[in-house]
Parts: structure tokens; sequence; C-alpha cells
């Protein structure tokens, strides 16, 4: 009778748990030779055969020969929803508790990894925070899919060892040649800001301006007309402020749990932007697959959706709960999971549904109801500006290096404001915070009110404005915003759709 541990860890969402397998041989009284006999506990029911199935015929096809003992394996807490990166830490529990391995080389390891049919070690999704885990919990020795080593490897103190069969695993613990191949993270070249400059978007000076005071403040911005929006909204990541750390380090989880590791920890702020055909499980991600959607992709970064009016209502709408909470909930199957998402929103749209370059023929009941559709996100948006294809003749605009300085020092000036605040941006201070707390000169609060009296401006779009106000005083370094940055403020409040700015 023989007993084995070992340690997996499973995710909620970016939430990491450390598992423990514990695998115990019994006697397999009525047991047919040959049989394998796993018995696997602490799985949900619907999970347990396929993962037995997996994993008998991965030992079977690709290790050595089992021997007619059958093994009890227990999961430790118990999974609400199983995950096929613990595959590997099963089969190697089971297999030194039968006694193929020495039962003392599998215990203080995490084995991560999903076992094929034949043998073969798949890759998996979420490396990143797996492996983080299990180094703050102090265990440093990993076990990862060979195509996942050198995600894995970004993580300081991780001693990672790749494993592509499940047989040459079983032959290196077997015989004490388990080495580590990839203790230390590949060189990452750091990535550029400025892959994509603004110096390339030609005229449109208002969106241009409204670009540098979103990035500047954080606030969310709106592009309409028939322009390069996209080129626009491509280039804010750009003159948005480097990541930090523990923000590119969150980034690159989320994208590693997305199934896109290419993303490694850099400074450069994200972009998402999604396809207005992308269904609701693409935009905010899956509770079955716990897979993030386009909106965590874009956490700490940007949110581009193109030709807003055209995604479904349910996504319109449901877009304005991250856009206040900075997080997104989902429930079901039993589990609730969140993924993070903070970020700064961009929407274009046309004037009509008519499509680009095509002469309209709308009537303005159309329009109307066109527009209508971003009623709920528009409430949520604090600067507009018009696009339009600018002459090819048209001198160039400043480079995205320039504005990112402006940015940058507009960024200093409210976190040095903010610092004894939970808030880094103007865009997330509350409305009685704003005005009890950070309070403008009296000219430029008297010209505020008298755009809400004159019905310009709605009692909760005053606050937006006062947001707005504080970045402009930001951009040209004064302590207060003064008459002009409300002026300023309003002007981009409406921007190119008046009707639309309340």
């Amino acid at each position: 009778m023989g007993h084995a541990s070992t340690r997996t860890v499973t995710l909620t969402g970016l939430s990491a748990h450390l598992i423990d397998i514990d695998a115990d041989t019994h006697a397999g009284a009525g047991a047919a030779p040959g049989d394998a006999g796993l018995h696997v506990v602490g799985l949900p029911e619907l999970s347990v055969w396929p993962a037995r199935a997996r994993i008998r015929a991965a030992i079977t096809n690709g290790a050595p020969p089992w021997p007619d003992t059958p093994v009890t394996v227990s999961v430790t807490p118990a999974l609400p929803v199983y995950n096929a990166a613990a595959d590997l830490a099963l089969a190697v529990a089971a297999l030194a508790a039968a006694g193929l391995i020495p039962p003392e080389r599998i215990t203080g390891r995490v084995f991560l990894g999903e076992l094929a049919l034949d043998g073969q070690i798949r890759p998996i999704r979420g490396v990143l925070p797996m492996v983080t885990a299990a180094v703050r919990a102090g265990i440093s020795t990993v076990v990862v899919p060979a195509a996942c080593a050198g995600e894995a490897a970004q993580v300081p103190g991780a001693v990672v060892i790749p494993a592509t069969r499940l047989a040459d695993v079983v032959d290196d613990l077997r015989h004490g040649t388990l080495r580590n191949h990839h203790d230390h993270g590949p060189e990452v070249a750091p990535s550029s800001p400025f892959a994509v400059d603004l110096a390339d978007v030609r005229g449109n000076e208002a969106a241009r301006r409204a670009l540098e005071v979103c990035a500047a403040g954080g606030h969310h911005l709106f592009l309409s007309g028939d322009g390069p929006a996209t080129m626009l909204a491509e280039r804010l990541p750009g003159i948005l402020p480097p990541l930090t750390d523990q923000a590119a380090r969150q980034v690159a989880e989320i994208h590693s749990l997305a199934g896109r590791p290419g993303r490694a920890p850099g400074v450069t702020p994200p972009l998402s932007a999604p396809h207005h055909t992308s269904t609701s499980a693409a935009i905010f991600g899956s509770v079955a697959g716990n897979r993030p959607g386009a909106v965590s992709l874009a956490h700490r970064g940007v949110l581009h959706l193109a030709d807003a009016p055209e995604f479904t209502r349910p996504v319109l709408d449901g877009l304005c709960r991250p856009l206040d909470s900075g997080q997104v909930h989902l429930t079901g199957l039993g589990r609730s999971v969140r993924y993070p998402a903070r970020f700064t929103l961009v929407l274009d749209a046309r004037p009509c549904p008519c499509p680009e370059g095509q002469d309209c023929a709308c009537i303005p009941e159309v329009r109307r109801h066109y527009r209508a559709r971003l009623t709920l996100l528009m409430s949520r948006v604090a600067v507009r500006a018009p696009v339009e294809w600018g002459d090819r003749k048209a001198r160039a605009g400043e480079p995205s290096a320039t504005v990112a300085a402006r940015v940058l020092d507009a960024r200093d000036r409210a976190a040095l404001r903010l610092a004894d605040t939970p808030w880094r941006t103007n865009a997330e201070i509350p409305a009685p915070d704003l005005r009890t707390r950070f309070p403008v000169t009296p000219e430029a609060a008297e010209l505020l009110r008298a755009a809400v009296n004159a019905g310009l401006v709605t009692a909760d779009g005053l606050s937006r404005l006062l947001r707005v106000a504080w970045t402009l005083a930001d951009l040209r370094g004064a302590d207060r915003p003064q008459a002009d940055d409300a002026a300023g403020a309003l002007d981009l409040w409406k921007g190119a759709d008046s009707d639309a700015a309340r």
C-alpha cells in the first residue's frame, strides 16, 4: 500500500488557489488484471469520468505498464469546476502511489499541464498567474508544458521545468534526472509605446486635442464622423503613461489567462478593439471557460468600439457596469468570477447606418434612432470630438513622444494632488469630493452653473465637466481651473454633436 502527494494550481478568474493532490493504493478486490482502477474524488461529478479517462489513456499510452493495483486520487479542496491543467499532477500522484515514481520526488513541486490521450503534455492558459501563486506560496519548482516554459519563466524566483511527454516526466522522476532547463526568463525587449505615431494623423486638431485630454485625465472619448477614428484610437496607448510594474504584471496575467501569452510584461498599455459582431462572452468573458473578454484585455489600457451603434444593445448597456466599477463580475455554474476591467473607452460612430463612402438618404428619425443606442454609454463619456479625413497636404501634427511628455506631466500633477486619496486620475474623483475638496475658481463655477441653467448640461454632466476642467488646468500647469478651463471643458463636452451632449 503506497501514498503520494503533490500540488497543482487552479484559477477562479485571476484568483489562484493551490490544490493538494493525494493518491493512495488500496486492495483491489474484484479488479480485473490490467485494470487501471483509477478513482478520483473531489471533482464535480460530470468532470470525473472525462478526467479519469483522459489520465488513464495518457498513462497507458505514455508511461510504464500500470500494476494491477487500483489507486484513489483525492483533490483538496474540492473543485466546483475541473481545470484540465491539473491532469499532470493527478497522473504523477497516481503513479507515485502505485510505486512507479519515488513519492518524495513529487513532493514540494507544482505540476501543471493537460494530458493528451497519447501522453503528450498540452499547453494551458493562465500559466503566469498559476506560477506566480506557487512562488508566493513558497513552492518555486514548477513543471509546466514545454510550450509554456518561456511564459512561466517570467515569474521572478520560479524554477521552471519544461515537459513534453508524460513518459519523459515519469522517467526523469524515477531516475532523479528531472532538471531545471528554464530557470531564467528570456530577455524581453521593452515594448515601444510609439510603434504608431500621432504625427501620422493629419489635420483633426480637435480630435488630437481631445485624445490628449483623455490621456491626461483618464476620461472616456467619443469620436463622431467619417474620419480616421481607428487611427486615433490606436495611438492613444502610445501617449498614456507607462504601466507600473504591478499593473504590467496584472495585464500580462490577464492575457495569459485569455490564451495570449505573447503579451510579456511591458510598459505600453494594451489596446483591445473587438468587432461589433462579437458575442457577449467575447466582450465580457466566460464563467464556463474561465476566460476574460475584450473589456478585461483592455485593463489599464484602451477599449475601442469602432462603429459603436452596431454593437448589440446588451453589450452597449452592459459596458456601463465595468465603466463604473472597474471590473467584470460574472456568475454561473455555481460560482462567481471577477476580472479587472479599468480602461479608457473610445467610441466612434458615423452619423447614420449608411456604409462609409455611400451617399446617405437617411431621414432625421433614422439618425436619431441610430445614435440613441449609445444613450447609456454617452452618459459616461466626458469628451467628444469630430473626425474627418484631412487634407494630405496638411502639416503633420506633433509626434506621440511630445504629447506623451505633456500627458505624463499632467498625470504627475494630478497624482501629487490626489496623493492622500484612493484616486490617481481626475476621472476617478467622486462628484461630492469635486465640490468640497477640489473647488474651482468662482469664475469657472459661475460659467458652469450658467451652462446648467441654460439646459446645456445636466447635474451629472456638470461633474464630468469639472473633472475635465481639472485636467485642462493640469495640462497647462495651473493650480486650479480658471474660467478658460471651464469653457474648454464645455467645448469638449459639446464636441461634434451638441444634441447628444447632455
